[in-house]
């Protein structure tokens, strides 16, 4: 089980987020906890308002209003990269993988190493650093890449996710979220994408799934939070949730009140 047991403060928290496009009114007061060491689903229908939360926690958009904690502190997260100061990765689900590049070079982008000396000064790439670096970060997430120098264009849709979350896991000290990661997955695939998502939680870092595969949320979250209509409306625990009473809250014939 997850430090979730023990732990009674969030790592990472919303409150009473409020998010409009136009006239369309996204997030009407949504909240959302994330606390150490657990894979915590957020799962809604479309609409739901879940894909506006995930963006707002990593940087991507602003809220009108409310706020985000981070070790029970408020903070403001005004750019994916200041998401990334705070130890927070995402996996989108377009994976953002340069296609033409190796797994080596994706779990590098943006943060290549170069060489020492004068080379480095020059912007000369240690690729054999690089390298080196992407395996051990695939062999501790059990991600099966069979050649480490073949572009990602090559690799198959599980492999890929691989890297993806393995970039992510390369550098998020605290939590990562990760957008559909089964989606377009055979059976395999996305057995093995879950025990990726069950090691990176081993590791101690926190991971938010956004799925709506029921029966992968059932398989791999510790705790399932339910948005709808932008709006969080029902929050389970995994031992206490079923495929009824998730898509009971997720259509509104379930309802609990709000917890904070």
């Amino acid at each position: 089980m997850s430090a979730t047991a023990t732990a009674t403060q969030p790592l990472l928290e919303a409150r009473d987020i409020f998010k409009t496009y136009g006239h369309v009114q996204a997030l009407q007061g949504a909240n959302f906890s994330v606390f150490p060491g657990e894979v915590v689903a957020l799962i809604g229908d479309n609409g739901a308002g879940k894909s506006t939360l995930t963006k707002i926690i990593s940087g991507v958009e602003h809220p009108d209003s409310g706020e985000l904690r981070f070790d029970g502190e408020v903070i403001e997260i005004g750019s994916p990269a200041a998401a990334q100061h705070h130890g927070i990765e995402t996996v989108y689900q377009d994976l953002a993988l340069a296609p033409d590049l190796d797994g080596a070079a994706n779990v590098y982008m943006g943060r290549e190493i170069l060489k020492p000396g004068l080379l480095g000064v020059l912007g000369v790439l240690d690729k054999r650093a690089m390298k080196s670096g992407a395996e051990a970060a695939f062999k501790n997430l059990g991600v099966a890449v069979k050649d480490a120098d073949a572009a990602v264009a090559y690799l198959s849709g599980g492999q890929r996710q691989g890297v993806a979350v393995a970039r992510a896991a390369q550098w998020a000290s605290r939590v990562i979220i990760m957008d559909e990661p089964t989606a377009a997955l055979g059976v395999v695939q996305t057995e093995n994408v879950l025990n990726v998502i069950r090691r990176v939680r081993d590791r101690g870092v926190a991971v938010v799934l956004i799925s709506h595969n029921m029966p992968d949320v059932l398989k791999v979250a510790d705790r399932i939070e339910v948005l709808r209509l932008g709006r969080r409306v029902a929050v389970f625990r995994r031992e206490e949730a079923t495929l009824e009473s998730l898509v009971g809250a997720m259509t509104g014939a379930i309802v609990q009140e709000d917890q904070q």
